[in-house]
């Protein structure tokens, strides 16, 4: 019976220690199952990030692209606004019209009028024009010394020659009227 009682454990054992081995030779091909996986996974960001940027370098290069046959130097008129101070003006919104024609609205949020004040500038249009005389009007609209509604016109008769034309509106105080002072310049 202690024959039998020890081949029974024995065998018990055996079996055990194969379930044993088993299970690790298991894990193992687990482990090494989900190396392969993360080094796929790893290999398949860095092929997303390559893709990435080559999208943002070709979006770029057809910006350009873009640009240069929307916009060609010879008939292009660009408009920027900026605001020195502005403390007796708070710029709500900007019309331009050229040649009696509106060509651009554009209503500001608080923190593009504060980004204006820190000494941004902002493009406000873009486009094209034959060369020639032109006449460029723009509106401002906001709020003025007091919390009063204010809008005044600013007025410019430009030449446009072959070249691009470059325009600024230009908010700035006026100390001594302490009133604001709306002009437009080329550069």
């Amino acid at each position: 019976m202690k024959d039998r009682s020890f081949v029974h454990y024995a065998a018990l054992l055996a079996c055990l220690l194969w379930s044993t081995l088993s299970f690790a030779s298991d894990s193992a091909t687990e482990t090494t199952v989900a190396a392969r996986g993360e080094q796929a996974e790893q290999n398949l960001d860095h092929q997303i990030q390559n893709l990435k940027k080559e999208v943002l370098k070709l979006n770029r290069e057809l910006f350009i692209l873009e640009e240069e046959l929307l916009f060609p130097s010879s008939t292009q008129v660009t408009v920027f606004v900026s605001l020195d101070v502005g403390k007796f003006f708070t710029l709500d919104s900007v019309q331009l019209k050229i040649d009696d024609k509106v060509v651009t609205n554009y209503l500001y949020t608080e923190q593009e009028t504060n980004a204006l004040r820190r000494g941004g500038i902002q493009r406000l249009y873009s486009g094209n024009l034959k060369t020639g005389p032109h006449e460029l009007v723009a509106f401002f609209v906001g709020v003025g010394p007091m919390g009063r509604d204010y809008r005044r016109a600013a007025t410019l008769t430009f030449d446009k020659a072959l070249s691009p034309k470059f325009i600024e509106l230009k908010i700035a105080d006026d100390i001594v009227t302490q009133q604001p002072e709306f002009s437009i310049t080329e550069w």
